[in-house]
């Protein structure tokens, strides 16, 4: 027989630890801070430690709560995929997609129909934000991350991207090559992503292997989000540096073209799957056809570099 502390106890620990915050944690588990903190010391009291310092409203883990609160996540983790591989989804056959909103719009919605046509039962529900989601705990099948392919514990690399500048048509002077300085009167567009890990494509980067000098007084309009660069840039305001995974439709079309000069090297697109989750038949028949578009995108010919990057 085990012996384990109350679970409500244990849940209390768990949330708090993970959103460092008795307030966050209450507000998940909709209870009140002060059945949290109860909760918590009744914990701290049948493990004989203290698992939080508190200063304040702030909480911060001590030792014995640092060594205790992974292995708790992980096990709440394979409790919730196990639970999410027998329960029947609440509207029938529907699985749950993570991805930033660029790459969702970009990328992944231009060939969802392609899917649709082969699995019509099966609904496909994206969640289109910056926010890092955990497959089976944050209501999410699959996540598509971008970063770093040298992840450790994730399933697998789709297709890696690189950095071009591109330009709206409608700005461009006809032939068949296009330089920036063709489009020297726009502003240069540019992006911050909210992901501090990464750094964003810059054009001093770019103008270097260009062989501009980069401290030419070039203008660059900045943007808070991805997407609004890339309407801009489609919308004749300027040329931006932008992953070529994001504008593969746009050049194809001819609506976007690119400017003579380097690619640079990218980040990685990689699939996250609940780690031991027990897959659902529609969730394998998703991740199977995803791996089979990204297998194709990375076997179509992309536009030739101009330049060695």
């Amino acid at each position: 027989m085990r012996k384990l502390p109350p679970l409500n106890a244990v849940r209390a620990f768990e949330a708090a630890a993970r959103h460092e915050s008795f307030t966050a944690a209450a507000n998940e588990l909709c209870v009140t801070v002060t059945a949290i903190s109860h909760q918590v010391r009744q914990l701290e009291a049948i493990l004989g430690h203290r698992l939080f310092e508190r200063s304040g409203r702030a909480v911060v883990l001590t030792a014995e709560g640092h060594a205790l609160f992974p292995m708790l996540r992980d096990g709440f983790d394979r409790m919730a995929s196990a639970f999410a591989a027998i329960r029947p989804p609440a509207d029938g056959d529907a699985i749950t997609v993570s991805t930033t909103r660029a790459f969702a719009e970009r990328w992944l919605m231009p060939r969802l129909a392609r899917f649709n046509a082969a699995f019509p039962s099966v609904v496909v529900h994206i969640d289109a934000t910056e926010e890092v989601r955990t497959p089976g705990t944050d209501g999410v099948d699959l996540a598509i991350r971008y970063g770093r392919a040298d992840r450790a514990g994730e399933t697998s690399v789709l297709f890696s991207d690189r950095y071009i500048a591109v330009a709206a048509s409608t700005i461009c002077p006809p032939g068949a090559r296009l330089a920036i300085d063709d489009v020297r009167s726009r502003s240069l567009l540019a992006f911050r992503w909210k992901n501090a890990a990464l750094d964003s494509p810059a054009w001093s980067a770019w103008l270097a292997k260009a062989d501009h000098d980069p401290g030419r007084d070039f203008r660059i309009s900045w943007y808070s989000e991805e997407p609004l660069a890339l309407h801009a840039a489609e919308r004749g305001l300027g040329p931006l540096l932008c992953s070529d995974a994001l504008v593969d439709e746009q050049l194809r079309q001819g609506t976007l073209r690119r400017l003579d000069g380097p690619a640079l090297a990218g980040f990685a697109y990689r699939l996250v799957d609940a780690p031991g989750a027990a897959r659902r038949k529609s969730v394998t028949a998703f991740i199977d056809w995803l791996r089979g578009e990204a297998a194709a995108f990375r076997a179509a010919p992309r536009q030739v570099m101009t330049r060695a990057a």
